[in-house]
């Protein structure tokens, strides 16, 4: 047995001797503190736990358990983190010291879980949702969220999704209004209020070429959204990319990929049908399924949706040319778009899609992750999910 591996085990230990009130949103009693400053480098290492012990530096100061050890009743009380230390370009990661403070002293006490790779914060999620977990709390950016909200959602359970922001985008936490300060975002987790908001739900053709099937909490776009994915992936270890994160966050690096898709994206056409109403043909920039306001980094794509109203708002970009792009690009961040003659909004619960030539390949982002290809069916879920909000 070396010695990492003998470092997760007693962190484990541990954390099975930390007591708590269990009361969510609440200040430790003494004994809690007590408790946790035992704990204060344990952490819950991801699925496949090959690196388990690589994030005990980044604990949070509160009791945790190990990921791949069954839970018991007295830790499933707790609210559990979802860190995603890669996010923001791994500032996440470098900052969980900091961030875990502001968590403990805004929130209160918590259990933690270090993601590795991708998927991993999906397979914590519904594991823990299905084990009596009541309340967990996604670290990280938009994709982070959604792959918790896909965890819990798989779960069953009906166990309530948080947010404490810290990624690329944000676009998900603009909608509800969480705050953006890790302080503030604490804060309101502890005296917010639960809410139930509608949950899409896309089929479609995942990279290999196979049936895949998710849920998303904010917005799915096909076509130049599925390109400026793509290239903010291909640009993420760029310098450019790199120097324009650090200065001005998210907006720089969709914006850099939108550009640059701009410039080179071909329109495809596409076939839409809504609802059951007939199918139509439509060149398009780009295809927005929103179930919430924003996407690509502070664009309010879909100025008019509601997650409580049990319904998608379609936005369809049509066949715009580079320069009109850019010289419009402003409109989306205000939400001004719609008046546009060449933008389409529509409301549906279901929305099939698929590319007019058999042989184009139009990619699929869904809550700003590159997901797959068409064809796709899109529809809403009513009140599927309970989300943690600011009062």
């Amino acid at each position: 047995m070396n010695k990492k591996t003998r470092k997760v085990e007693r962190a484990t230990s541990d954390g099975e001797r930390a007591t708590s009130d269990g009361r969510t949103g609440t200040n430790n009693t003494a004994d809690d503190k007590a408790g946790d400053d035992k704990t204060a480098d344990d952490a819950i290492a991801a699925p496949s736990s090959s690196l388990a012990a690589s994030s005990s530096s980044l604990a949070a100061p509160s009791s945790s358990l190990h990921a791949s050890s069954s839970l018991n009743t007295q830790h499933s009380t707790l609210p559990l983190v979802i860190v995603n230390p890669a996010s923001a370009g791994g500032a996440t990661g470098r900052a969980w010291p900091s961030l875990a403070s502001d968590l403990r002293t805004h929130f209160g006490a918590f259990n933690c879980a270090f993601t590795e790779r991708a998927g991993d914060a999906r397979v914590i999620a519904e594991r823990e949702a299905a084990a009596g977990r009541s309340f967990i709390v996604a670290c990280g950016g938009d994709g982070t969220i959604s792959e918790v909200a896909n965890g819990i959602l798989a779960s069953g359970a009906d166990a309530e999704l948080g947010i404490l922001p810290s990624g690329t985008g944000g676009d998900f936490r603009r909608t509800l209004d969480v705050p953006k300060r890790v302080r503030d975002a604490a804060a309101a987790l502890r005296t917010g209020q639960s809410v139930r908001v509608d949950v899409g739900r896309v089929e479609f053709q995942d990279r290999a070429g196979a049936r895949a099937e998710r849920y998303f909490l904010n917005v799915a776009s096909c076509g130049m959204g599925g390109e400026v994915i793509r290239r903010v992936e291909e640009n993420a270890s760029g310098w450019l990319a790199s120097a324009s994160r650090r200065v001005a966050g998210g907006q720089a690096a969709y914006a850099l990929a939108s550009l640059q898709a701009a410039v080179s994206f071909e329109r495809p056409t596409l076939r839409i049908q809504l609802d059951e109403r007939p199918e139509f043909r439509l060149a398009i920039a780009n295809l927005c399924i929103a179930n919430a306001r924003y996407f690509g980094g502070g664009m309010k794509i879909a100025p008019e949706a509601k997650l409580d109203d049990g319904l998608l708002d379609v936005v369809a970009v049509g066949d715009l040319d580079t320069l009109k792009i850019l010289t419009n690009v402003y409109r989306l961040y205000l939400g001004t778009h719609l008046g546009m003659r060449e933008v389409q909004h529509a409301h549906a619960r279901r929305i099939r899609v698929s590319a007019d030539r058999t042989d184009e390949r139009v990619l699929i982002e869904i809550d700003g992750e590159l997901s797959g290809t068409l064809p796709a069916t899109f529809e809403i879920i009513p009140r599927a999910l309970r989300v943690r909000v600011p009062v």
